[in-house]
């Protein structure tokens, strides 16, 4: 339920007049070289990484996928349930591992182009390619055998006949062993009953059908046969790594071994030759159009996915930018035209090629990115804005008064200074919704190597103090990863001593534990002087706030020295990807609404983690939640893995989060919800009768104020009631 905007006291003393006078500098980021305004313009807060879907992460760079291309699904602005995007309908099979999209009849691509489920297959390989390198590939593992299509190691040589891999190791010298498709086909683990020993072969007195490792019989991971082609004379044994997993776990997930191996062989020449071996290309090839379960039909009319267990949100991940498509004849075109340089010229306004409502116009680095109406788009009648403006200012007093001036017509962050001044607005209704504020800890360097030190650092975080005195939203103190505003959801926490009630005595016990960690591992008075460290932040008065607030704090209670450093989001983001820092402000909003969206990414080798952390036993629980159709036993799973994250501390929790928009009250189709996601194919400008007929189921106290815009209106050429009907800013809270 969403927060009450304020006490009556607190809004009949407040004023437009003193929001108006807080930042008279600056009344237009746009000076000499003003453009058109545009139809609608939002502040997008920074400059985007990309415009390519498949390689980008964060909010701002999702605002923009989202308008620009579409998915096989798109979400309803209020309810977030899929509703129909690029494939007009689908069927789900009974055991909920089987989806057919059915494609939508005449879709084009904003090149005329017609787009169809062979796009979808090609952008999803891609997505899962290891040249990609995208951060988001994990989340299509879901799909069966993509996980060992995306990890299997190019340095091998396969053979597709008997699902082996070929690694040389030394001059004439290979170490075989077996691919994950052969032993492990589809991610299914095998079982020891199925292992049928093949006969005996008296050439071979060390025959793998013979030899065992446990319970587990060679014959389970080496096909018979596989040295009938090399001569007894002088060629080794068979020799077993101790590493072979053992019956008990009997899954093999990552595809093709990286330390375990099965034997080596030392095959001449002209043996060599008749294996037949592929690159690792050249099997991923074969792979794909075998294993992986994404099938277009001939006719590109439908998309075929299998699943390697049921994933009840994977239609909302058909919704998220990662998985839209691209078009493959327009990176073609490119890498014909611009061979060194294709990666850039591609994504370049005048050259990209997009399907959804809105196509880039031009784009003016730290400045703007206009978006234009897409004539191609197979809803182009009900869109109702011709052009878009996504603003890149990222300094919040400049960009609230541009809101309050009318230069935008959309922040999702005010000041958090002016917070209480803004409360009594009806355009101002912040409200809990699916995101985490924390402190990633880079766990690679000393001293934070230590769980001891980590756990000091996250217990003398006065939470109170941040979300009262800096964030001022209805923020809520956090000690876990996964938000409690998640319906249904009850994870485990960090230990700690501080409750709503009792905050103040509570958070001096947990002050005198950090202290005496911190003892315990070593610093103090008696002990070493602990290193001085940096907070890393991207550009931003609150996360600088924080930082400052949190690295005072370490200083007073424990006596440890941190610097602040400022950067902006790019480079920013390379920081965190390659560990350069120590200590780095962070938050994750959820891609879709279930647990698993915050607690997959802290899987050892995850591109999302960027702590350097992993833990076996939080896989296993994670991959097991994966495969579990039962809801409380894959509950139990997750309350495991997060407390076994929340006791390890790679990243240290702070505060839930609470939507800040401010939005124009003439704006339609802007609804609140879970994710606080906003889609432009559904906004439009209310004329004065609708505007009038919303503010009338407006608490009496709300102060109004100026909607700016067409007193007619702007409605998409469907007319008037072609708009999605959805709750609206100031109407059901």
């Amino acid at each position: 339920m969403a927060f009450s905007p304020a006490p009556r006291w607190l809004r009949q003393g407040a004023a437009l007049a003193i929001l108006i006078g807080l930042a008279a500098a600056g009344a237009s980021v746009l000076g000499a070289a003003r453009l058109p305004r545009a139809d609608f313009v939002l502040n997008n807060a920074t400059e985007i990484q990309s415009l390519d879907p498949h390689t980008v992460t964060g909010i701002p760079e999702g605002r923009v996928m989202r308008a620009i291309y579409e998915g096989l699904t798109v979400k309803h602005p209020e309810t977030l349930a899929a509703l129909p995007g690029m494939a007009e309908s689908w069927e789900v099979s009974d055991d909920g591992l089987h989806y057919r999209f059915h494609m939508r009849a005449g879709a084009v691509w904003s090149d005329g182009e017609p787009i169809d489920a062979r796009d979808f297959a090609f952008a999803w390989c891609r997505l899962l390619s290891p040249e990609t390198a995208a951060e988001y590939a994990y989340q299509l593992w879901c799909v069966e055998g993509a996980e060992a299509w995306t990890l299997l190691p190019d340095d091998r040589m396969y053979r597709v006949a008997d699902g082996t891999w070929w690694q040389e190791i030394a001059p004439g010298r290979y170490r075989v062993g077996f691919s994950a498709f052969s032993t492990n086909r589809h991610g299914q683990p095998l079982h020891r009953e199925s292992a049928t020993p093949p006969p005996s072969d008296p050439r071979f007195p060390n025959n793998p059908s013979t030899h065992s490792v446990g319970d587990w019989m060679f014959a389970k991971w080496l096909p018979y046969g596989v040295l009938a082609p090399f001569r007894a004379e002088g060629a080794p044994g068979p020799a077993v790594a101790n590493e072979l997993p053992p019956d008990s776990r009997g899954e093999v997930r990552s595809g093709m071994y990286d330390e375990h191996w099965v034997f080596e062989v030392e095959p001449t020449a002209e043996e060599l030759a008749t294996l037949r071996l592929l690159s690792a290309a050249e099997f991923r090839d074969f792979a794909w159009r075998r294993e992986v379960g994404i099938q277009a039909s001939e006719d590109g009319t439908t998309l075929d996915v299998t699943l390697r267990q049921p994933t009840p949100y994977f239609l909302d991940l058909c919704a998220f930018y990662p998985l839209f498509p691209v078009s493959e004849k327009a990176i073609e075109r490119a890498k014909e035209r611009w061979p060194s340089s294709w990666r850039i010229e591609w994504l370049k306004p005048e050259h990209l090629v997009t399907n959804g409502p809105y196509r880039v116009a031009f784009r003016r680095v730290n400045d703007r990115i206009r978006l234009e109406k897409s004539p191609s788009y197979w809803d182009a009648d009900h869109i109702a804005f011709d052009t878009i403006d996504l603003l890149a200012v990222d300094h919040l007093g400049t960009s609230l008064n541009l809101y309050l001036t009318g230069e935008v017509d959309w922040i999702d962050r005010p000041i958090a200074g002016v917070i209480p001044r803004l409360l009594p607005r009806e355009d101002f209704n912040p409200a809990p919704y699916l995101g985490t504020y924390f402190y990633r800890v880079n766990i690679t360097q000393p001293p934070f190597d230590d769980v001891r030190v980590r756990r000091a650092l996250a217990l003398s975080i006065d939470r109170r103090a941040v979300c009262e005195k800096i964030t001022k939203s209805g923020e809520r103190p956090s000690y876990s990863i996964v938000p409690r505003s998640l319906d249904g959801y009850v994870g485990g926490e960090m230990r700690h001593s501080t409750s709503e009630a009792t905050y103040e005595a509570n958070f001096a016990k947990d002050l005198e534990e950090a202290q005496r960690l911190l003892v315990e591992a070593g610093y103090g008075p008696d002990g070493a002087e602990f290193p001085t460290f940096e907070i890393l932040y991207n550009t931003d008065q609150t996360h600088k706030d924080i930082a400052e607030v949190l690295a005072d704090g370490w200083s007073k209670q424990l006596g440890i020295d941190a610097k602040t450093l400022n950067q902006e989001w790019k480079v920013y983001l390379d920081s965190q990807r390659s560990l350069d820092y120590q200590v780095s402000r962070s938050a994750w909003i959820g891609d879709y609404l279930d647990a698993n969206s915050f607690l997959d990414m802290w899987m050892t080798g995850n591109e999302n983690n960027r702590t350097g952390w992993g833990n076996e036993r939080y896989d296993e629980l994670i991959r097991a939640a994966a495969a579990e159709p039962d809801v409380a036993a894959r509950q139990r799973l997750f309350d495991e893995a997060e407390t076994i994250l929340m006791e390890e501390l790679p990243v240290l929790p702070i505060y839930d989060y609470t939507s800040r928009n401010l939005a124009n009250p003439r704006l339609g189709g802007f609804a609140g919800n879970a994710l606080d996601e906003h889609f432009t194919k559904f906004w439009y400008w209310m004329d004065d009768a609708e505007l009038a007929e919303k503010r009338a189921q407006q608490p009496s106290d709300w102060v109004r104020v100026p909607a700016r815009g067409p007193s007619a209106g702007k409605y998409p050429p469907a007319g008037r009631d072609a708009v999605i009907r959805c709750t609206l800013p100031g109407v059901d809270r």
